[in-house]
């Protein structure tokens, strides 16, 4: 069998909202399975979102430190937002995600990976771009707002081969992050050359 992820659409007998939010909803499907079976099938409807590994000329990866409830931790990550724009390409919306948490703009924009972050209770669909070329963005030009979460929010360059060690030796946990690391670890051995174009299509 070819090894690649393909549409599929099981037939759906009905649905029932379960919670709405201010970004996700939760339903429940009543999916017809093989052999005439009926099964429910709890999700989350998410608007997606992308992720930035920023890589500069000495091959660090720049990170950020956020607070996230549902886990109580103070978690490591790469700046990264929702899609909360319609219409807006995500290469956009990523390079608005850098500016805004990390203070930040990239000269060259790659697709590094795509993931589903769970797919057995989410739609949730993550771009994570690898950006290169990076300048400075002077404090009086970004007019961004940190609030909640995002107020002092430390912002650390991590060398990539000491990112992929933290990955591996369960330091970092986030999802988009340990996946930008460890691929952007494996693309840098082709030199990049096998990377997507930034605005490369989703599944």
């Amino acid at each position: 069998m070819k090894i690649e992820d393909a549409p599929e659409s099981w037939e759906v007998l009905g649905t029932e909202d379960r919670f709405e939010g201010r970004i996700v909803r939760v339903v429940t499907d009543t999916v017809k399975m093989p052999r005439d079976a009926v099964a429910d099938r709890d999700y989350v409807i998410h608007p997606g979102s992308v992720a930035v590994l920023a890589l500069d000329d000495e091959e660090r990866v720049l990170m950020i430190r956020q607070y996230r409830h549902p886990t109580r931790m103070l978690m490591w990550e790469l700046p990264a937002g929702i899609r909360d724009v319609a219409g807006e390409p995500l290469v956009t919306t990523a390079a608005r995600e850098l500016a805004e948490e990390a203070g930040y703009r990239a000269e060259t924009w790659h697709t590094l990976t795509d993931l589903r972050s769970s797919p057995g209770m989410s739609d949730e669909r993550i771009r994570v771009f690898l950006a290169q070329g990076l300048t400075k963005i002077p404090d009086e030009e970004n007019g961004f707002v940190q609030e909640h979460e995002e107020i002092d929010m430390p912002v650390e360059w991590v060398p990539l081969a000491d990112a992929v060690e933290k990955a591996l030796m369960g330091m970092i946990h986030n999802s988009p992050a340990v996946a930008g690391i460890l691929a952007a670890y494996a693309a840098s051995v082709e030199g990049f050359a096998l990377l997507r174009p930034a605005d490369a299509p989703e599944a």
